[in-house]
């Protein structure tokens, strides 16, 4: 079973998926929807080289829809604070993963430019395809 829900945070997707499937997966559904990952952190690997200590899969994607960056800098240069969109892809204890979404609605929320609107909401729509796409994909992949 496949699920998803939102919060005031952002947009979550619970996968029946191995790890990887569902961060490959998410990295291609971004795609479609326009965004490129810029950066890519992998808290795993990082938790176990800088600290020594085992951490569940985990990676923080940063996101980021070029068309989107452009129209929300030039509304509000200070909106780059809150630039990319994050989006985490985590193994959870119960075997299924976690793909959350930042809500963009939230993050311009704290700018508070009236201009900023349009563009987050632009945003969250591609965010819910992305996760729509995911939930449609993980049902497919368990027939």
């Amino acid at each position: 079973m496949t699920e998803n829900h939102e919060s005031h945070t952002g947009i979550y997707v619970y996968l029946n998926i191995p790890f990887e499937l569902a961060l490959t997966s998410t990295i291609e559904a971004l795609k479609v929807e326009g965004f490129g990952v810029l950066t890519e952190i992998d808290v795993k690997e990082t938790l176990k080289k800088k600290l020594g200590v085992d951490h569940p899969p985990y990676r923080i994607l940063g996101a980021c829809n070029p068309p989107l960056a452009h129209r929300a800098l030039s509304a509000a240069p200070e909106v780059g604070l809150l630039l990319p969109c994050n989006v985490t892809v985590r193994q959870l204890e119960n075997g299924k993963v976690e793909v959350a979404m930042v809500d963009p609605l939230m993050m311009m929320s704290v700018v508070n430019h009236p201009d900023l609107k349009p563009i987050a909401d632009e945003a969250r729509s591609r965010l819910e395809r992305v996760a729509q796409s995911l939930v449609k994909q993980s049902r497919e992949d368990q027939i």
